[in-house]
Order: structure tokens, then sequence, then C-alpha cells
């Protein structure tokens, strides 16, 4: 199908569905484990970590059936935008309850919207897609996921200034994200796109300076360093919000500060900008139950 920038045409797409069944198998789940550098131990009836989902439900798409970005072909299930660079900017999670180990989830997705903006640095599309998670008929959890496509910038064009970083963290870790963990990380989730293990593709075709850490690799890091910080509450949503990348092998750290029932936390550049956020509410203590 040819691409197109033509907002009546990609708004055809909103309302499309498409359904997909997983089994939450330990396998997976140890090997993302292994992946972060800990010891692969989980077992039946583990409560999966949040953001985890994303080890799940990867699209089994031929070979023949990708752009040479490592894409596949749009105009299936998310619209034919002919705008180059995709990228993932985040969305919302609110929980029912968390998914556990074994049990077989059925993930509903839904484009509820498609807009077409114009920005500093030209053309952008905005797609939002919702997916609802049942077993056996009962909502576990949704998420709304935001995805924008832009032109690739020019060669030599600057990066638009970031927002220096919170100073008032009360905990932090620093991520070295070395290439053998972007390509385990691709490999866990059969994604292909060549940003994340082609270092030669990525400057010289689509004008990054470095290999591209996955958005939603940094949200699981977050997610999971959030809950840490209230381990005894019960996680209710989380907001995220991608900002700016964030490139292999610089290290970066993950910062978080905590109130009563939410915890904020923030991926920081070696820059001290900030590259993403994801703020965590938990049910007070009177709902834990």
């Amino acid at each position: 199908m040819n691409t197109t920038l033509d907002i009546d045409v990609l708004k055809q797409w909103v309302g499309r569905t498409e359904r997909m069944a997983d089994t939450i198998d330990a396998g997976r789940a140890r090997r993302m484990q292994a992946t972060l550098d800990r010891e692969p131990d989980f077992a039946q009836g583990e409560e999966l970590p949040p953001f985890w989902h994303y080890i799940y439900f990867n699209p089994e798409v031929p070979a023949s059936k990708l752009n040479e970005d490592g894409h596949e072909r749009l105009g299936g299930f998310l619209p034919p935008v002919s705008l180059k660079r995709r990228m993932w900017a985040g969305g919302r999670i609110e929980i029912e309850r968390p998914l556990h180990i074994g049990e077989n989830c059925v993930k509903t997705s839904t484009i509820r919207d498609v807009q077409l903006k114009q920005g500093r640095s030209g053309n952008l599309c905005f797609v939002s897609v919702d997916h609802a998670f049942e077993v056996e008929g009962r909502l576990r959890f949704t998420e709304r996921q935001n995805i924008v496509y832009r032109d690739i910038p020019a060669s030599g064009s600057a990066q638009p200034p970031g927002q220096p970083a919170p100073t008032d963290a009360t905990a932090r870790r620093t991520i070295t994200p070395d290439p053998v963990l972007l390509f385990r990380f691709s490999a866990l989730i059969f994604y292909g796109h060549r940003i994340h293990y082609d270092a030669d593709y990525t400057r010289q075709a689509e004008g990054y300076p470095d290999l591209v850490i996955q958005g939603p690799l940094t949200a699981a890091l977050l997610a999971e360093f959030g809950r840490d910080q209230q381990p005894k509450k019960k996680l209710k949503s989380f907001d995220i919000r991608a900002i700016r990348p964030l490139f292999s092998p610089a290290p970066f750290l993950i910062e978080a500060r905590s109130n009563s029932d939410t915890t904020e936390t923030w991926a920081c550049a070696p820059d001290g900008t900030v590259a993403m956020t994801l703020n965590l509410t938990f049910l007070p203590d009177a709902q834990k139950a």
C-alpha cells in the first residue's frame, strides 16, 4: 500500500481493531531478567513486573513484509503514514489486576485517533492506540499507546534544547546501555527496527549519533524502579512521556521522588536533560484489598 499524509485517508484507520492471544510464560520473563543482568528465577504464578507485557503479544511478521528499516510495512493495522521516522512517544496504563506467569491473555488493540500537526521540524503525525488485556474474559489492564511519525531531520540539524532534570531526586540508579542489552531486548520482543542494533544504518539512514535505546525498555526500567520505591503499595496506574532519545553506550540515570500515593520517575540523559518521565499512582492503603 502507498504511504500518504492525506489526513482523510489516514483517518480511515480510526476504529480498526486487531486481537492477539499469548501465554505469559516463565521462559520469556526469565530471559528478560537475564537481559537486565538478574538471576532468571521467575516461576509459575508469580506477578509479572509492570510494563513487562511488552515482551509478549509481538507480531510474527515474515521477513518479506518488513521495510528496509526493519519495521512491518504500514497499511495493515497501523495507518500508512509516509513520514519515515517512527517513535514510541509513551502513553498511560490503568491496572485492574496485574498479569501472572502462566496465564493465557487476550490483547485487543484499537486505533483511537490519527492527527496531523505542524512542528518546529516539519510535519508530525500522531497515532493513538488503545490496548485492552483480558484473562478469561475479565479486564486486567488497559494501555493508551502514543506513536509519533516525523521526517528524518536534515544532516547536521541541531537537536532542540532539552529540559533540565529535577535536582531533588531521593533515589537514583545508573544504567549502562551497552549494545548487547539493546540487541537482546530487540530479540526478546521480536522487534526488527535497525536503529537499536545496526549502528551504521542508525547514523547513515536515520541521522542518529548512535544506537537508540528502546523506549519500552527505558519505560520498563522506570516502572520497576518507581514501584520499588513503594513496594508495599498496590500500583494503580502510570503515565509515560518519551521526550528525547537516549543512546548506547552512554550511561544514563534513572531517578525518583515519592509522595504518599505517587512516585515520579525520570530518565536523565548524560547532558542533564530529561529523556523520559514515568509517574506512578498507587492505591491508598485503605484500598489495597
